[in-house]
């Protein structure tokens, strides 16, 4: 049996998780949480499925709020609506569509190449600033252009 102040506290950890993606104002960016989550064509449960996506860590930007719900958009431009406890705010990026991009050592263009990372490839960044974000890949990082990924915005700064 669960006392009323254990209760209480299981309560509070419960509803804080998703707190941090309530309190912020669109537009923003986030990421999916689960391995599967469905967008659907409107803000419940009632509403006709659009997209299953089925890949942790994508990022998406929300662009509207209702109640749970969010209206996100993913990389490719596609909206739907997705429950907020399917997202997280873990900022994530997915390397744009074209060449391989390079990651460097350090945040600037005369900095070594440790690697080239695919169009496609979603990684969880921080620390971007100047134009640059700290990249982490698997177990490698190291720094890519913001304007080689989708998931940060221009001129945003992320500590």
């Amino acid at each position: 049996m669960v006392g009323k102040g254990a209760l209480t506290a299981l309560l509070i950890i419960g509803l804080a998780a998703p707190a941090a993606a309530q309190d912020k104002q669109p537009p923003y960016w986030a990421s999916i949480a689960s391995g599967q989550a469905m967008t659907r064509t409107g803000p419940g449960k009632n509403y006709p499925g659009v997209w299953l996506y089925q890949r942790r860590d994508l990022p998406i930007r929300v662009i509207k709020k209702y109640d749970n719900w969010r209206l996100i958009q993913d990389p490719d431009g596609a909206q739907g609506w997705m429950l907020v406890t399917l997202l997280s705010d873990r900022r994530t990026a997915i390397v744009k569509p074209g060449q391989p991009r390079a990651i460097r050592v350090g945040p600037y263009d005369t900095a070594k190449v440790t690697y080239q990372t695919e169009p496609g490839v979603v990684g969880r960044i921080s620390k971007c600033a100047d134009g640059w974000c700290r990249i982490e890949v698997g177990n490698r990082n190291g720094y890519i252009r913001t304007s080689d990924v989708w998931g940060v915005s221009e001129g945003e700064k992320v500590d």
